[in-house]
């Protein structure tokens, strides 16, 4: 029971760590936008950001910590009975990790080459940087933080869904909201396919609408996980009352007998 209600807290608290510092960057960096912007003007907006903006970008890449750790509870619950669960909660750390290493990006190699790029004087450096920048953006970003780490995310939460829903631990309408928001982030996968195929279809809204339901459905979840924990608690609080009750009623009557 306290398993459930920490793996609760951690979901919500993994949640709202990601989300607070995704909502300041929409409002101080253009985020997500700006991903696709020209690298001249990404490294002049981030070197613009200060260290406020590299803080920020920390706290986006730690600050979901706690859902990984909520991923090996989740396994951990269900591994008994589902063994098979194991491999879905290594894919789900898996990525987790691999979105923190894209996102450390901009905290240890970005500023480096934003501060290069803004400062030097020379055209065919300014060129270089932007290559580099560019080749570190594809990788660590697009493949790494949005494809492996999105891709990764969808697969853990379609079999993770379907696990609660089979153990009576969400509802039906729960379950489904963790397919559908699954479905839409998965159509986000075509905007990184647009990066090496310019005339590849594109569903703009699919990255902001998926990763949103996703989030609101992860603090669901951990809302579930918490009332379930509550739920054993008073039902063991209650059990025993009646126990201690039972064994009150049968000590009177023994009582009463012995009087007789």
């Amino acid at each position: 029971m306290k398993q459930e209600k920490l793996t609760g807290y951690l979901l919500i608290l993994g949640a709202v760590g990601v989300l607070v510092p995704y909502t300041i960057l929409t409002l101080t960096f253009n985020y997500p936008d700006i991903l696709r912007a020209e690298s001249g003007v990404i490294l002049t907006e981030f070197y613009r950001g200060g260290a406020a903006l590299i803080f920020t970008w920390l706290a986006f890449a730690l600050l979901g910590l706690p859902l990984l750790v909520a991923y090996s509870l989740i396994g951990q619950k269900f591994e008994p009975a589902m063994p098979q669960i194991k491999w879905v909660t290594t894919v789900g750390i898996v990525s987790g990790v691999v979105q923190i290493i894209g996102l450390l990006r901009w905290v240890f190699v970005v500023p480096v080459l934003a501060t290069e790029f803004v400062n030097t004087t020379s055209a065919s450096k300014q060129e270089a940087i932007e290559i580099s920048f560019k080749v570190i953006h594809q990788f660590a970003g697009v493949l790494l933080g949005e494809h492996l780490g999105q891709l990764f995310t969808i697969v853990w939460t379609v079999f993770i869904a379907a696990a609660l829903l089979k153990a009576g631990m969400i509802p039906k309408w729960l379950a489904w909201w963790g397919f559908i928001a699954s479905f839409i982030y998965f159509l986000a996968q075509a905007e990184l396919l647009a990066t090496v195929i310019p005339a590849f279809p594109v569903l703009d809204w699919a990255g902001f609408i998926g990763s949103t339901l996703w989030l609101l459905w992860i603090i669901l979840v951990g809302v579930k996980f918490i009332k379930a924990g509550r739920d054993k608690v008073a039902e063991k609080y209650n059990d025993k009352n009646f126990q201690i009750d039972l064994s009150s009623r049968e000590t009177k009557d023994l009582t009463l007998h012995q009087s007789i």
